[in-house]
């Protein structure tokens, strides 16, 4: 049997050499996610900044803090958009094409992006729901950016290097931290010296100057700039041929786009396609039993793989305050003015995303189709486990100052084979092996799974981790088990990726069509015709 059904168009993609279109396609798809790790990951950057401006007690021998209600919903807002977009974006992706809903969900990344920095009102209710309002419809239009841009990416490489391709669009979310910290160092920085501020303990009215207001909504703002650079090549780039071929059905169309984007000419073959499509009884649904017996374990070991990684990746973060305050990387708040804070909190993410989360993605990038998305994904999650258990059993060994070092490396060590593991392969896993009709629903569901998984770490474990001692818990909230035993509980939720890892098989050298099984539908209509 050869490759991709026979069908030329697709053995063509298969087959091509590494060209100039791929890296566009990776610049194109991976602006879209620098703009979405940006925007999820700068909000952590500014919410002391909220607090101090919106929620400052006369009085009060320490700066203002977001209550935890609101601070649950600016943080966890977007989370909750994200989940529904992917999930709508997904479905629409397989019913209108990938190229049509691309530029959709773009537009509403950029809008919100910047609505988000508009958010009115001087009383801080009005100022806070309408920044929720905002940030939802930007994790919608965030959450539609994933399955479609893995889709896209996956339809677009050859079978030799696409692993390397969709983890590369992946990569760019570090980049995105990344940009996030040092533009929000520039602009601390830049306010910090033009108004001069005295520190809390000093005075703690003219220790958040007026000015102020003004930080975090251009750095909320500035995240829709890389997207709407990219906007116009989104709308240019064509349709995937895999979507026109074997979803709308119209082989002329695909080898007549594919033609011009590889330079070569393409026999259309529609007559074949009809053909298997008109014979081919392998057109069944998400909700069939077909799908079940084909893809069920596939579905459910890319939802719960991606979903145990996420509560684990996104709780981790929750730890960062408390490590950077002990390593002295982030002085007490009341030593500090509002906006110099905002300066040591970005400095402090900088170095982590430098040090660990943007090395993690690349080391996956040019190792992923040379070892394989399962021996990473199965790495990345043991050396988790590991690391987490390291970290937790001897938990108040690591809290001696003289031992804060040692902590802050094997802190970094759990992010970089998160990055160097299910992080990145869970992304680039569903986007190969299900079918072309269903490739970005499966993705979409698969990565809604994980945002769910997000939502569990940032929240659940918010509460969890408090001290057990209510005196000693964080002001409105409630005791809980306690950081030691909250690392003892991320073990073994490592632990259990690390067995669910094994209802995802390898793809790694395979074609599209193969790992689907649509290799074997036309085959099969092409048998009986």
């Amino acid at each position: 049997m050869e490759p991709s059904g026979n069908l030329q168009v697709l053995n063509a993609l298969d087959g091509a050499k590494t060209q100039w279109y791929h890296f566009t396609a990776i610049v194109i798809a991976g602006m879209g996610f620098f703009t979405d790790a940006y925007d999820l990951f700068c909000i952590s950057l500014v919410t002391k900044l909220l607090g101090r401006i919106y929620y400052y007690t006369e009085g009060s021998p320490k700066p203002g803090s977001l209550p935890p209600h609101v601070s649950a919903a600016v943080n966890g807002v977007a989370l909750i958009g994200t989940l529904a977009g992917q999930l709508f974006f997904g479905w629409l992706g397989d019913k209108l094409g990938r190229k049509k809903v691309y530029g959709i969900t773009l537009m509403l990344m950029c809008l919100c992006s910047i609505a988000s920095g508009l958010s009115f009102g001087s009383r801080p209710k009005g100022v806070m729901t309408t920044l929720c309002f905002f940030r939802f419809w930007l994790g919608f239009g965030i959450g539609g950016d994933y399955p479609l841009s893995a889709t896209i990416m996956s339809e677009y490489s050859n079978k030799k290097t696409r692993g390397a391709f969709i983890a590369a669009v992946f990569a760019m979310q570090g980049f995105g931290i990344l940009g996030g910290g040092v533009f929000a160092i520039m602009m601390a920085a830049l306010f910090d010296s033009k108004f001069k501020a005295p520190p809390y303990e000093v005075d703690p009215v003219k220790s958040t100057v007026p000015e102020a207001d003004y930080v975090w909504r251009i750095i909320l703002m500035v995240g829709a700039l890389p997207a709407l650079l990219t906007y116009y090549s989104r709308m240019k780039m064509p349709e995937t041929a895999r979507f026109t071929a074997l979803v709308a059905k119209n082989a002329k169309k695909a080898a007549a786009d594919m033609s011009k984007v590889l330079q070569v000419d393409i026999e259309s073959e529609q007559e074949k396609l009809d053909e298997v499509m008109e014979d081919s009884k392998f057109s069944y649904g998400l909700l069939s039993k077909e799908f079940l017996k084909r893809h069920g374990l596939h579905l459910l070991g890319t939802t719960s793989t991606w979903f145990l990684l996420d509560i684990a990746f996104y709780s981790q973060n929750l730890f960062q305050k408390d490590i950077f305050t002990a390593i002295g990387w982030i002085p007490p708040a009341k030593t500090m003015n509002a906006i110099h804070e905002v300066y040591k909190i970005a400095r402090a993410q900088t170095l982590i995303a430098l040090c660990s989360t943007v090395p993690g993605y690349w080391f996956t990038v040019f190792l992923i189709d040379k070892i394989g998305r399962f021996t990473i994904q199965l790495i990345g999650f043991i050396m988790m486990t590991i690391f987490m258990f390291v970290l937790a059993f001897p938990y108040n060994y690591w809290t001696q100052p003289k031992h804060n070092l040692g902590f802050v490396i094997v802190y970094s060590l759990t992010f970089f084979f998160a990055n160097f593991g299910p992080n990145a392969t869970t992304f680039v896993v569903p986007a190969e092996i299900f079918p072309a009709r269903l490739r970005a629903t499966c993705h979409g569901i698969s990565a809604a799974s994980g945002k769910l998984g997000a939502i569990v770490g940032a929240f659940g474990f918010l509460y969890l981790a408090q001290n057990q001692d209510p005196g000693k818990a964080d002001h409105g909230y409630p005791p809980g088990i306690g950081v030691k035993n909250s690392l003892i509980v991320l073990g073994v939720i490592n632990l259990l990726g690390t067995f669910c890892t094994f209802l995802v098989p390898e793809s790694k050298g395979k074609s599209l069509e193969e790992m689907s099984g649509e290799n074997e539908e036309e085959m099969s209509g092409e048998t009986r015709a």
